[in-house]
């Protein structure tokens, strides 16, 4: 991948530093990551480019590792707003917008724009309904270790010491941390976004992954019938984030689901 800045201008912000990683020629996929930062996404993001002829664009929301993010920049509507906007930008056409947990969030928000660039959405484990018998995990008061166990089918994989990282990248982690705080304010839900997603007429896609234990498949299949359009699938041996753990179960999900809608299209 190739590692670019793009200044987008948004109203009632100003310009916006983007980092943004590219891949690849065809379509275009745009990655959207979670609270862990650009890298929970990289190397699926990477796979796919490689793997089959489409464009990838994984930007970094503002704040999250050593971007900056604009004081007025302070929301997940924001984000979705900035993300049309470098759509726009970039002018592109038929994208498919893939979001993990916020990055979900950010990806419903998004398709309730309804900018015409977009031709679908995934959500992988999103967060951002509520759902009172289902609630997300508090990830605010989770340890390492907790967080580990709840997020994945085998936290073994995954498991190391944050103490041994390198001073960069544990400081990339607290700001990974505070960014999340300010863009969601501390909660994992926006109650009005159940509602407002009830006439969402864009094609949508829910993966789950069925050892989730920071937002169930209950949760899942809550935010799925939200959707009219909606398709839900679980994932076997993944948690709440299914992209690294199978990789390759997810791009044969996504890819499928858009040529179901190609052909649909074509009828």
């Amino acid at each position: 991948m190739t590692t670019v800045t793009k200044t987008v201008s948004l109203s009632g912000v100003g310009p916006v530093e983007l980092s943004l990683d590219d891949a690849g020629e065809g379509q275009a996929y745009v990655l959207l990551h979670g609270g862990g930062g650009p890298d929970t996404m990289s190397r699926f993001g990477q796979r796919l480019a490689e793997s089959h002829p489409v464009r990838v664009l994984l930007p970094t929301h503002p704040g999250f590792g050593d971007t900056t993010r604009p004081e007025k920049l302070d929301s997940i509507r924001g984000l979705a707003a900035l993300y049309i906007a470098l759509l726009d930008d970039l002018d592109l056409r038929d994208v498919t917008v893939i979001g993990n947990s916020i990055g979900g969030w950010i990806t419903a928000e998004m398709a309730l724009l309804e900018s015409p660039r977009i031709s679908g959405i995934v959500l992988i484990d999103a967060v951002g309904i509520d759902v009172p018998e289902q609630p997300v995990a508090d990830f605010f008061t989770m340890n390492y270790d907790e967080f580990l166990v709840r997020a994945f089918h085998n936290p073994d994989a995954f498991r190391m010491d944050p103490g041994s990282l390198p001073p960069a990248a544990q400081a990339a982690m607290a700001a990974n941390r505070s960014a999340l705080a300010t863009y969601t304010g501390g909660k994992m839900n926006d109650p009005t976004l159940s509602h407002r997603l009830e006439d969402l007429e864009t094609p949508t896609l829910v993966l789950w992954g069925e050892s989730d234990r920071i937002a169930s498949p209950d949760y899942g299949r809550a935010y799925a019938n939200t959707i009219p359009m909606a398709r839900f699938e679980v994932l076997a041996e993944a948690g709440h984030l299914p992209q690294a753990e199978q990789p390759d179960v997810v791009i044969r999900a996504i890819l499928s689901r858009a040529r179901d809608h190609s052909s649909a299209v074509g009828r």
